[in-house]
């Protein structure tokens, strides 16, 4: 069969289709694109409902891709009322599964489900409680995806900070990946998001020891007004970031990237709670009580919604929503703000060495700071290179020295 995939939304949703598309090859099965010359006879679609807006761009796809194909098989996959999740709820799914190899860097799948109670998120309904891949068959996944090239591994899940696998927990298993030697000793291990209230010290210490670990944190914010965390039913306040924070930037250094998702406009949000989020991301250790700190860090990469009712959650029926126009307003002005600081973060390494990961093309990749660079020269597809930064453009893209 010819089959087609059209994925939405989150690394782990991408993860779990580039695990689908390597079992139907290794099935005998064709991978096509949605434009080739033959249509598709199967389609996977693996959609995305962490807000109504997502959802209602799936389900118009999905009625797209009806009339363009009307004799394909569509099959739902993912985060949506219709989909079914069954592959992606065995436990064993990566230890066995064939490697897909068409990507640059590869997506280690070690968690799904979530046992949140946030009030502007539905994903627990469609992924349900917690599930760890066990710990043994993560470790001997990630041997296969060495063994097969890759240089980046990029772990993923639903909720990362919820691992636990026979009293094992993310630190430890972050720790044995770093570790882990293919058919050459380099590689770098990547973090997907993180939930803030979730990750203690000990994430921390294993990043600090180990120096293939990317110096990367993004963390699931959503605001930075401990009034709005309430009312978001989120698990920590801004005084417990700003200390996770602190410590991050203390042991892992200058070249620590932020990241940080953010929602806009969350009904009940004053000017007030806008303007604490916007100080915070600017100045996250501003109240933080951590001696001579190695710089005063900033997020570098914002991820901004502007807040959408998502109907079946607490805060869709919540008193105090704002004006559209009020929540647009203020996701353009975050946006602007993560702007300014990613290219100023970019310029800082003007002059410095980066390690790059190569992308296919062989004339570009991304920085362990995930940072885009452009190369001077041509190098191997999922190659780990060595350059120094000549110059920085104006949108914060990195060209390396001849």
């Amino acid at each position: 069969m010819r089959i087609a995939f059209k994925t939405f939304g989150c690394r782990l949703n991408h993860a779990e289709a580039l695990d689908a598309e390597a079992c139907f090859q290794a099935d005998g099965h064709l991978i096509v694109d949605l434009d080739a010359a033959y249509p598709p006879d199967v389609i996977v679609v693996r959609g995305c409902s962490v807000t109504a807006k997502a959802q209602h761009e799936c389900e118009k796809e999905i009625a797209r891709l009806r009339r363009r194909f009307p004799a394909a098989e569509i099959r739902l996959r993912g985060c949506l009322p219709a989909a079914s999740a069954v592959s992606a709820r065995r436990k064993e799914e990566t230890s066995g599964s064939p490697i897909p190899l068409r990507t640059s860097r590869a997506y280690l799948k070690v968690q799904d489900g979530c046992s949140g109670r946030c009030a502007f998120c539905i994903v627990p309904r469609f992924r349900g409680p917690p599930v760890s891949v066990p710990f043994d068959h993560v470790l001997a996944r990630a041997r296969a995806f060495l063994a097969a090239g890759y240089r980046e591994l990029v772990v993923t899940g639903c909720n990362l900070a919820l691992y636990h696998d026979a009293g094992r927990r993310l630190p430890d298993l972050l720790a044995a990946l770093a570790a882990l030697t293919g058919p050459t000793p380099v590689h770098r291990i990547r973090l997907g998001s993180l939930e803030p209230g979730l990750c203690g010290p000990a994430l921390l210490d294993v990043m600090a020891v180990h120096p293939n670990i990317c110096r990367f944190l993004h963390l699931s914010l959503q605001s930075a007004s401990n009034h709005i965390l309430k009312r978001m039913n989120r698990p920590y306040e801004v005084e417990d970031v700003t200390a996770f924070c602190a410590r991050a930037v203390h042991l892992i250094g200058p070249r620590l990237t932020l990241g940080a998702d953010v929602i806009a406009g969350f009904p009940g949000e004053t000017d007030a709670d806008h303007a604490a989020t916007l100080r915070f991301l600017a100045n996250p250790l501003n109240h933080s009580t951590v001696a001579d700190p190695l710089r005063v860090p900033f997020f570098s990469l914002l991820h901004v919604f502007p807040y959408s009712e998502r109907p079946g959650t607490p805060a869709a029926t919540m008193e105090g929503p704002l004006p559209r126009a009020v929540r647009l307003a203020r996701a353009r002005e975050l946006e602007a703000l993560g702007r300014r600081q990613r290219v100023a973060f970019a310029r800082s390494f003007v002059g410095q060495e980066v390690e790059v990961c190569v992308e296919r093309a062989g004339d570009h990749g991304w920085t362990a700071e995930y940072l885009p660079c452009l190369l001077a020269s041509p190098a191997p597809h999922r190659s780990l290179v060595t350059v120094r930064i000549a110059s920085c453009d104006a949108d914060g893209t990195l060209h390396a020295r001849p």
